[in-house]
């Protein structure tokens, strides 16, 4: 396809084949996440498992807000490529990495200083602080290579190529899992050995894809670009600071809901972390699928191409149906293998149990999020960030809500019966938002 296929190919087709590279490279990804729980779950404890599990809430937190700045700088890159401004478009992204690679650094000094007095603010068993803490401070270590490769994932998407971040997926991935089995299994590192694999895998596919970028950009005819314009950072933040701002502030509400499911103790927090990884297996293709629809509207805005909106959220709910009948079989009918397979044949009872619940409550769900995602993706490449932020911070205060006030009382289940609820919430202000836009004539 041609690089302004978003702009010029049927929206289903554009949509499809943008997302299926995020997609299949996505599932890479959350494939060598489970393998790193599935691992230490298998091959050193329930213990281990709950130290990697532990720290997802928290680790989350730094990708999100990875995430949610290169998805910000990425809208202008868009804006610049639909609009053939090749100086404009290498400048913004140049700076986008400078700046966010000052970041990395600031966060992982904090992450390394303030790990454990977090996980023990996080009330996390006392049997697995020490595995908790160690798996971080090597986490921080590598938090520069997740930015970069963060960043520069995003700025591939917006230009067209998402191919590429799937190449490096697949790469890392592959690697990721080959450490995580030579550390663990051979050298005995237990959650370390994981923590470094990690590391080591995106470093190089960091360092990678930076140098793939810088050869793409020469096939952009422009006059040199400055290398950092501090002028340009103020139009970036207006759309990566609130996406930082709902990314962030929604991993540290999952923060506090983690801070719930410590509390019944490693056992549960174990079936809770094999659910949790399970359930990011699950939101793949739903987030890929919202985050496509990011630079396909700012594509089509930059080109002029306004009336190609709705026909891409039309496309976008049908995608978004398929996966989700697909995610409800998988998990109402391969609950108990999706257990065994990080808890092993010998996991306890609480630990099944906490997992098997939550894959056969949260099967029939997942239609929401996606058709959530797709309408915040929309509102994103828009530049329309105040429902968004609000809608994302109902569906927050939701869930926390529920979590800490029903589920001690009643069970760790209220942890995950509050989810579908606050994606409702959710869809249902974020989609009157794009109506609204909508009756106003913003897409004709």
């Amino acid at each position: 396809m041609k690089n302004d296929y978003l702009i010029t190919e049927n929206p289903l087709r554009a949509l499809f084949f943008f997302s299926l590279p995020m997609i299949i490279g996505n599932c890479f990804q959350q494939t060598y996440t489970m393998a790193d729980s599935a691992i230490v779950g298998r091959f050193v404890g329930e213990q281990a498992l709950a130290a990697v599990g532990a720290s997802y809430a928290f680790t989350n937190i730094f990708i999100w807000i990875a995430v949610g700045g290169g998805i910000g700088a990425s809208v202008k890159v868009s804006h610049c490529f639909g609009a053939g401004r090749y100086r404009e478009l290498k400048e913004v992204l140049y700076t986008a990495l400078l700046a966010f690679l000052a970041a990395s650094l600031v966060f992982a000094a904090f992450g390394l200083f303030f790990s454990r007095d977090i996980m023990e603010l996080l009330r996390t068993p006392a049997e697995v602080l020490d595995l908790a803490e160690l798996y971080l401070n090597i986490y921080f270590l590598g938090l520069p290579f997740l930015f970069m490769y963060s960043v520069l994932s995003a700025m591939f998407n917006a230009l067209g190529k998402s191919r590429v971040p799937l190449y490096f997926l697949i790469f890392s991935s592959v690697f990721n899992v080959w450490l995580d089995w030579i550390l663990v299994t051979h050298w005995h590192l237990s959650v370390a050995g994981v923590a470094w694999a990690t590391l080591i895998a995106q470093g190089i596919s960091a360092i990678g894809s930076f140098g793939v970028l810088l050869l793409q950009l020469k096939h952009l005819p422009s006059a040199k670009p400055r290398l950092f314009v501090p002028q340009e950072l103020l139009p970036m933040a207006r759309i990566a600071l609130p996406s930082i701002l709902q990314q962030s502030t929604v991993s540290i509400g999952m923060m506090l809901v983690q801070s719930v499911v410590n509390s019944f103790g490693a056992e549960a927090l174990a079936g809770f972390s094999a659910a949790m990884r399970v359930e990011g297996l699950c939101v793949v293709p739903m987030s890929a699928i919202g985050n496509a629809m990011s630079p396909y509207t700012a594509q089509n805005l930059g080109a002029g191409r306004r009336n190609r909106v709705p026909g891409g959220v039309r496309a976008a709910f049908c995608l978004v149906a398929l996966f989700a009948v697909l995610n409800c079989l998988l998990l109402e009918l391969g609950s108990r293998p999706l257990a065994a397979f990080f808890l092993g044949s010998s996991g306890s009872a609480a630990a099944t149990r906490t997992a098997l619940g939550y894959f056969h409550f949260m099967g029939f769900f997942f239609c929401l999020i996606g058709f959530k995602m797709t309408v915040d993706g929309v509102l994103r490449g828009s530049g329309d960030m105040k429902m968004f932020t609000i809608a994302n911070l109902v569906n927050l205060g939701i869930r926390v809500s529920m979590a800490m006030t029903l589920a001690p009382r009643y069970g760790i289940q209220f942890v995950w019966y509050a989810v579908p609820l606050g994606w409702l919430s959710n869809l249902i202000l974020s989609g009157s938002e794009y109506l609204r836009q909508v009756r106003a004539g913003a897409y004709r």
